[in-house]
């Protein structure tokens, strides 16, 4: 069985479908790109544009909010991939949906994971995105360069957060992943490899899916009864 095909059997024991769609929050949603380059998975990640004035400069995974016209998160997540690097509906293959988190803003963002060719030109998008690049996937799962720190989250007191260092030998520079986009990279990394990491997570290894389900339902329920 090849490297991707391996990864989409494990990975469609993690699809959640739809069921934290009905949770009336506002909607996100991010893709998640995997390629495989020389039998290794790898996950495409962009660098926002400094002109924004949200998280200028900061790596992110190409998505943003849902729009009246998205029928789904899915939906919502290829036009955003569209728009900010060129990638069409029809060169993403979508494989699922993770269990979503909750940003600064109180709105739940889905991570929609996707396969692309490793052939894949992007075409970005100088008002949002002002660079891409990629990381393999077992980097989130031993990180050279890592640390955790605990930052103040609303209603929620100090959190311990992901941050991985990644020195990009092709672009000759380091990127930070961190908060969001590395906490959804560590759970896709922890759901194809299952393998304990060199760090702590905040799941129990063996009830990946139920745990991180568990995780998310607390979390909503604090926002919940702070709203």
């Amino acid at each position: 069985m090849s490297v991707k095909d391996k990864a989409k059997l494990q990975l469609s024991k993690f699809d959640v479908g739809d069921k934290f769609s009905h949770i009336p929050l506002p909607k996100a949603s991010v893709l998640v790109p995997l390629v495989v380059k020389d039998g290794k998975l790898y996950v495409l990640f962009t660098v926002r544009s400094m002109k924004l004035t949200r998280s200028p400069g900061e790596v992110c995974f190409p998505g943003g909010r849902r729009e009246p016209t998205d029928i789904d998160e899915i939906a919502t997540a290829l036009r955003e991939a569209e728009e900010e690097v060129g990638l069409c509906a029809e060169q993403a293959e979508v494989i699922c949906k993770l269990v979503p988190a909750i940003d600064r803003t109180n709105s739940i963002v889905t991570p929609v994971v996707a396969f692309i060719e490793d052939s894949f030109q992007p075409h970005l998008n100088p008002e949002e995105v002002s660079d891409v690049f990629y990381v393999p996937l077992d980097y989130f799962i031993r990180p050279s360069k890592y640390k955790v720190k605990h930052v103040q989250m609303s209603g929620r007191g100090f959190v311990p957060v992901h941050f991985f260092e990644y020195d990009d030998k092709e672009h000759n520079s380091s990127y930070i992943i961190w908060g969001l986009t590395a906490h959804f990279t560590v759970f896709l990394a922890l759901a194809i490899f299952g393998e304990k990491p060199t760090f702590e997570v905040e799941y129990d290894l063996d009830n990946l899916i139920s745990s991180a389900e568990n995780n998310f339902m607390t979390l909503h329920n604090i926002m919940k009864n702070k709203l």
